[in-house]
């Protein structure tokens, strides 16, 4: 039986058809889900091996990138979804589920009692939206989405609000410590972004694009790897001297593959 996918779908979410369609090339069953029939308890989250927050705007970003969502987590879904990550099952958050997911306070998943709002993720250092094409670094052995994955993935970015802060950059170490850094900017050829723009389009704190959590099963990124799953979708596919296959697919296949041996 292949796995199950669980999408959210909140007022404003508009990537959870592309992260369906992700899901169901790697190999799983992919259902959007309202959070209103969740809310109505017309389905059990433990019949699902994975659970994804897709990229949007939800609820039109209206007291800021991801809170309102993060409230609906915290308020009417904590129990669910921390048993769902306690089980050890397969959880991404991309763009606006990143956001939520990190002001939730489910990522980077540190000891809160230590260290309450030590990350967040704020305006784009360069002040303005950015829409476009970017390379990453998959670097993290802990978090199960990017296991094994030696090649760069190229994939859109589209937010305005996607710059990873720490409280205290000392945490930095934890985080590194921790292999929690699931994903960094590089620029084309792979060579470090350095926090320079455009390499690196958000200003984030030493590249990140993507963390995990302490145990590696959840994983939240800003970049888009749904929109990048098929070789045509590349902007430079016809191009003389191509890179070679980047795809942002074989995430979503160690998600899949991970879940299907739970």
């Amino acid at each position: 039986m292949l796995p199950r996918s669980l999408i959210l779908h909140a007022p404003g979410t508009n990537r959870d058809l592309e992260a369906a369609q992700a899901f169901e090339l790697a190999g799983a069953q992919a259902e959007i889900v309202p959070l209103t029939a969740l809310r109505q308890r017309q389905l059990r989250w433990e019949g699902y091996q994975i659970l994804v927050l897709p990229g949007g705007f939800s609820y039109a970003d209206a007291l800021g990138a991801g809170r309102l969502l993060a409230l609906d987590l915290r308020a009417y879904f904590a129990e669910q979804v921390q048993a769902f990550i306690g089980s050890g099952k397969p959880v991404l958050g991309i763009c606006n589920g990143f956001q939520a997911r990190v002001k939730a306070g489910l990522l980077p998943g540190l000891d809160a009692a230590k260290h309450h709002r030590y990350a967040t993720l704020t305006f784009n250092a360069s002040g303005r939206f950015e829409c476009r094409w970017v390379t990453l670094r998959p670097r993290s052995a802990r978090c199960l989405w990017t296991q094994g994955l030696a090649g760069l993935v190229d994939c859109p970015v589209a937010h305005g609000e996607g710059n990873f802060t720490l409280a205290d950059p000392a945490l930095l170490a934890d985080l590194n410590v921790g292999d929690q850094i699931a994903l960094t900017y590089v620029q084309a050829d792979g060579a470090p972004a350095d926090e320079r723009y455009p390499a690196n389009p958000n200003g984030s704190i030493a590249d990140i694009a993507g963390v995990c959590n302490p145990r590696g099963n959840v994983l939240g990124l800003m970049p888009h790897p749904e929109d990048h799953v098929r070789a045509y979708q590349h902007p430079h596919r016809s191009r003389p001297g191509a890179p070679d296959d980047r795809s942002g697919l074989r995430l979503f296949e160690n998600g899949v593959r991970y879940a299907a041996q739970m």
